[in-house]
């Protein structure tokens, strides 16, 4: 399991003037089954997403694909961690 931990390095308007196509971005791999939740950090300076992917490197080649870091809007952080205790109703989301 993955934490991207999104970094804003452009100002907010150049973030909204990419939102769509990044939109299609994290449809594209909650489709895949690869994104768990997502979501806008608070304040405004970036984002997180909680991700599924069989290793680091399928994890890191997912995040060059978000026309955000494309584009050198975001710098991203990936953390991985091994699920160990969960809610049952997330049981789903790690096997």
């Amino acid at each position: 399991m993955f934490i991207f931990l999104l970094k804003y390095t452009k100002g907010l308007e150049a973030i909204d003037k990419a939102l769509p196509e990044h939109e299609k971005y994290l449809e594209k791999f909650y489709k895949a089954g690869n994104f768990i939740c997502s979501g806008r950090k608070v304040p405004r300076t970036g984002g997180i997403i909680l991700c599924k992917a069989s290793s680091f490197a399928e994890a890191a080649k997912i995040t060059e694909e978000d026309p955000f870091a494309i584009n050198g809007i975001v710098e991203y952080e990936i953390v991985e961690f091994v699920t160990t205790k969960y809610a049952d109703a997330f049981k789903a989301f790690i096997r």
